[in-house]
């Protein structure tokens, strides 16, 4: 059978190289996948934001299964498009998308369902919002309400940092958006919420509209600098299993927050199908309250989820069109797994392309380096995006999935490279 996954970073990468491995796959095509996908899949050169062309495409060639990376064509629709033309599809339609899409909604959403969150306010008045934190103080959360590629988000420790939050995602003048945020309909908005502190975890499930099954957990480093500091990003790494979740911590997050959103939103007409990424805050007494909710797997999370992961994703996304998650048990590589981000130079806000990446290895039992930000031009790969690669190792230990990754990464080199230098230093610490 032929499988599409649509998009071109790393999370796309590791959901392409999964599939394949497959025997029931006969090819995997990726649009528009990146110099690295093309090592495991073929490359379709379609553009993200045209849905009619990659369905047009999707029913030409016959692909039984549509697997969707990104929020970008969730968000416009792609899920609905496809269905509308009787494709297998594995995603949120548009309106339950907006789970990812709209802060405001999902907040919305959360506290009408008695989901555990920060409390909060959402904003499209600037005069407002600085009224509010100056009210609620510091430290505080201001959030972009639409799509910002995972950097729409500042933890701001001072007013000032709250109140230039504020003006940058309110900017009244649309030429002024250097995020890159996607507003929804009504304009620029924002959301303020109290800060929550504990320690971050990606919780991230498969749904099928009424069964749910729990991924492995894992453990992003959303800061750009070791020790936790400098700007937000999309992610500089992630590891899997995150040893703050433990099974009491698990069970009580799908008691609490996963099964009550699904039950939730098929209750407001809208079930949910696809991967369904809680991103929760757990406090020291194992306490978890939802930070954010994505529709798509994590990235960098997916590529050490997918490098543990022994069942068959073929065979799991179908069973997952089918409604039959429940008959769905999965197995798991038990050693730890580890993914190191190497950005490119200016990341987050300025990433330059076109640096020639040299040293990239041969894919191994232990190691495989996924791209992102690459393309291939005369058979040199090219820095073509702010995360380039992520390296990801498997190991008995997180120090020694961690050192193995490292190594890995030594030995990578392009103009600028920047990565931590410290990924899974809580698991360590714990």
């Amino acid at each position: 059978m032929k499988v599409l996954v649509i998009g071109g970073g790393g999370r796309e990468h590791a959901l392409a190289w999964k599939l394949a491995q497959s025997p029931k796959v006969q090819s995997v095509h990726v649009a528009p996948g990146n110099g690295g996908t093309e090592l495991d899949a073929h490359l379709q050169n379609l553009a993200l934001t045209d849905i009619k062309a990659l369905r047009a495409w999707a029913l030409d060639n016959k692909i039984a299964l549509t697997v969707v990376g990104p929020e970008g064509p969730l968000a416009a629709g792609v899920v609905d498009e496809f269905r509308a033309h009787g494709l297998r599809v594995f995603g949120p339609t548009q309106a339950a998308a907006q789970l990812e899409s709209s802060k405001a909604f999902s907040k919305a959403f959360m506290k009408r369902h008695g989901i555990p969150t920060a409390d909060y306010e959402t904003f499209t008045e600037a005069a407002a919002a600085h009224a509010y934190v100056d009210a609620r103080g510091v430290p505080i959360v201001v959030k972009a309400d639409g799509l910002a590629a995972g950097k729409g988000v500042v933890v701001a420790s001072t007013l000032k940092e709250a109140h230039e939050a504020v003006d940058f995602m309110l900017a009244p003048d649309p030429q002024f958006n250097p995020l890159g945020v996607q507003h929804n309909e009504g304009g620029a908005r924002v959301v303020i919420e109290e800060f929550l502190p504990g320690e971050e975890a990606s919780f991230i499930v498969m749904c099928d509209g009424r069964n749910v099954v729990a991924l492995a957990t894992s453990q992003d480093h959303k800061r750009l600098l070791d020790g936790d500091q400098g700007p937000n990003t999309g992610g500089m790494g992630a590891y899997s299993p995150a040893p703050v979740v433990t099974p009491e911590v698990h069970g009580r997050v799908m008691r609490e927050i996963i099964l009550p959103t699904i039950r939730g939103m098929e209750k407001d007409g809208i079930p949910f199908t696809g991967f369904l990424y809680a991103g929760l805050m757990i406090d020291a007494a194992g306490h978890a309250k939802t930070l954010e909710f994505n529709c798509r797997m994590g990235d960098p999370e997916t590529q050490p989820i997918m490098m543990r992961l022994k069942s068959d994703l073929f065979d799991v996304m179908m069973a997952a069109t089918s409604g039959a998650l429940d008959r769905v048990e999965l197995v798991w590589d038990r050693r730890t797994a580890l993914g190191v981000v190497m950005a490119a130079h200016g990341y987050p806000l300025q990433p330059r392309k076109g640096d020639a990446i040299e040293g990239l290895p041969v894919a191994s039992e232990d190691a495989v380096v996924f791209h992102a930000g690459t393309l291939r031009r005369e058979g040199v790969t090219l820095t073509a995006g702010g995360r380039v690669l992520c390296v990801t190792a498997l190991g008995d230990t997180v120090r020694l999935a961690q050192q193995r990754a490292y190594e890995v990464a030594a030995g990578i080199r392009f103009d600028g490279a920047q990565m931590r230098h410290d990924i899974g230093h809580r698991a360590l610490r714990a």
